[in-house]
């Protein structure tokens, strides 16, 4: 998945560049149409957006969005408007912090899969393992 990084620069980094195959199986079945975050270098779709474009500020609605949000103090906003966007799908990994705010706000009552990864990704040019636990959350509001 992709961040707005070109690849993973340390656990300290709230900014975490999706696996491959991991994406790969996911867009066989959701088949996106727009990666939410990315950078040009690392975009997961030919219709992406990047810091400048700011994927928080675009419409999400009627697409098919592959977000893999930073993971930082504004990962509640990405989770917001993904519960949020109606007519289409939106697919996130997210830290499975399921203690947290976003979580029961947005996460529990708003999404129609969870999809919990047994064990600790390995991110794309990551020699080790997330130092956290990830979810598959899928959301989608059919107009």
């Amino acid at each position: 998945m992709s961040t707005f990084t070109s690849g993973l620069r340390s656990s300290a980094s709230n900014e975490w560049t999706t696996p491959k195959d991991l994406f790969d199986e996911l867009n066989r079945e959701f088949k996106f149409t727009v990666d939410a975050a990315s950078t040009h270098e690392n975009a997961l779709v030919d219709k992406h957006w990047t810091l400048a474009e700011d994927g928080l500020a675009q419409c999400w609605d009627g697409e098919r969005v592959w977000c893999n949000p930073p993971y930082g103090r504004q990962i509640a906003q990405w989770v917001k408007k993904a519960s949020e966007a109606v007519g289409g799908v939106v697919v996130m990994l997210i830290p499975a912090r399921t203690d947290t705010s976003y979580w029961h706000d947005y996460v529990f009552p708003n999404a129609s899969d969870i999809r919990f990864i047994r064990g600790r990704l390995h991110f794309s040019q990551s020699k080790t393992a997330a130092p956290f636990p990830s979810a598959i959350v899928v959301f989608e509001r059919w107009a």
